[in-house]
This record gives C-alpha cells, sequence and structure tokens, in this order.
C-alpha cells in the first residue's frame, strides 16, 4: 500500500481540485494506494478520499502564501500513515502511469526547478517515507524567523535542508514537464499551434 497526499487549506481551490486529482491518480496509479488530503474543509469530497486535519505548525504564517504549510508532511508521525508517499500539487495534470514514482530508488526524490540553478526543487511533486527527516520540520520550526529571512518559500528551505544531508535527488528530466516551459510553443507559433504534451512526460505542473 502506497499514499498518495495533497493540501488544501484556504479558497483558492475547491474541492473539485482535490476530486479530479483523485481521478486522475485512480486512473493512472494500478498499485494499492491511500489517497489522503489534508484540509481546513473536507466537505464534498469524493468518498474515496481520505481527509485529516491538516496540522498545526504553531507558528505565525501571517504574510505572502509560501507553502510553508506543505512541510508538516514530514512530522515524525503523520497520522496512521505509513511507508512511501507522493505528494501532489492539486494543479497538475497525470497523463501517464505513476507507478515509477514509486519505484525509483532515492530517499526523497522532487522536481529539479527549471529555472534555479543551486539545486533548488519544485514541490509540486514530491515522494518522501512518512517518518523520515523529521528534523527538517523540526529545525524549521526552531528558527521559523531565520528561514524565512533566507529563504523565499518552502521548497528552497526543503530543497536547502535536505541536501545538507545528502537526501535529495530529482525526477528523470521528462516525467514532470512544465506547462509554460514545455508544452506551450513560442510566440507567434503559440497563436496558431495548440500547446501539446511532451514524449515521456507523466505529470503537467503549472506554477508561477
Amino acid at each position: 500500500m502506497v499514499n498518495v497526499i495533497c493540501m488544501k487549506w484556504g479558497t483558492k481551490y475547491g474541492p473539485e481540485y482535490v476530486n479530479r486529482l483523485y481521478a486522475m491518480v485512480a486512473r493512472n496509479l494500478s498499485l494499492p494506494f491511500r489517497f489522503v488530503c489534508l484540509t481546513d474543509d473536507a466537505t464534498v469530497l469524493n468518498e474515496n478520499i481520505q481527509t485529516f486535519a491538516i496540522p498545526s505548525l504553531g507558528l505565525d504564517l501571517n504574510g505572502p502564501e509560501r507553502g510553508w504549510n506543505k512541510l508538516v508532511t514530514f512530522q515524525e508521525r503523520l497520522y496512521d500513515l505509513s511507508g512511501r508517499a507522493l505528494f501532489l500539487d492539486l494543479d497538475l495534470i497525470i497523463t501517464a502511469s505513476i507507478n515509477d514514482f514509486f519505484e525509483l530508488p532515492g530517499s526523497v526524490i522532487i522536481i529539479k526547478d527549471w529555472l534555479k540553478r543551486d539545486g533548488t526543487g519544485n514541490s509540486s511533486v514530491y515522494r518522501f517515507t512518512i517518518g523520515e527527516h523529521s528534523d527538517v520540520l523540526a529545525d524549521f520550526k526552531a528558527d521559523f524567523a531565520a528561514v524565512k529571512r533566507q529563504f523565499r518559500n518552502e521548497q528552497e528551505y526543503l530543497s536547502a535542508a535536505l541536501l545538507k544531508k545528502n537526501a535529495l535527488t530529482y525526477w528523470p528530466e521528462t516525467w514532470c514537464r512544465s506547462f509554460k516551459r514545455h508544452c506551450m510553443h513560442y510566440f507567434p507559433v503559440s497563436l496558431l499551434k495548440p500547446p501539446s504534451i511532451p514524449d515521456g512526460a507523466k505529470i503537467i505542473v503549472f506554477h508561477g
């Protein structure tokens, strides 16, 4: 049994995003799986989606949205979940089987950010083992003010902390593709030719 985890808080994304993500996972994952949504509002979600409250970071997160809540997935104990987990953002599209995302060797695997050259990952899609690397969350909570000064968002902090431990690797380049960088065509071709899915792509990410 593997785990697929997503998060929904606030009002930016409605329940239809979670339900669509579940449907895409169900079509494209043949392994036995639990689909879990950590959320502050579990109404109108598919009955096959297991819901839990988002664990509190116990911090003042006022200010621009930087995704800090996603770091709670690295708690030592995350409800009754165990084993490997694939985190997926709500605003992505799955285009092929995602079985390989659970089978690729590695401690924590993330998208290699398409713009960064310092090893920063894009956390739209990352895999980890529940309970491992809980120190990353503990260090974050212990010195949140310093983290905010040094890092713009959770994926920058997460990447740096895991790289320091030599625990971060990246998905094969073709697996996770950017809609705006790899599917769209350059102007003026974009006016005549619709976006297309690149060969080998399994997940299309909408970012920025």
